[in-house]
């Protein structure tokens, strides 16, 4: 299922999660998809903190798991197709 979301309904999305959740949101935003152990080092949190705040932005349907075929026992997140164009909307207004 694919659907249009503004900035602003991003922003709405996140608004409420705790700051380790806008933070890990923020990483995937700059540096694309990332495994559990490159957002704990490029963010610096705790992998349990991560954990956590990659389950809430699961919950609200911001980021995807896929499998990360370099080593099929990690999982690979990215910002859902949603929040991605959301992104490229805002850059195109500007």
């Amino acid at each position: 299922m694919f659907r249009f979301v503004t900035m602003d309904a991003v922003e709405d999305v996140l608004e409420d999660l705790p700051p380790s959740a806008k933070l890990v949101y923020k990483v995937l935003e700059y540096d694309g998809p990332k495994t559990q152990k490159g957002i704990v080092e490029e963010s610096m949190l705790s992998a349990r903190t991560v954990r956590y705040a990659l389950e809430r932005l699961e919950k609200r349907e911001v980021v995807d798991e896929d499998i990360y075929f370099a080593d099929a026992r990690q999982s690979l997140y990215s910002l859902t197709a949603s929040a991605d164009g959301a992104e490229a909307e805002a850059e195109t207004a500007t």
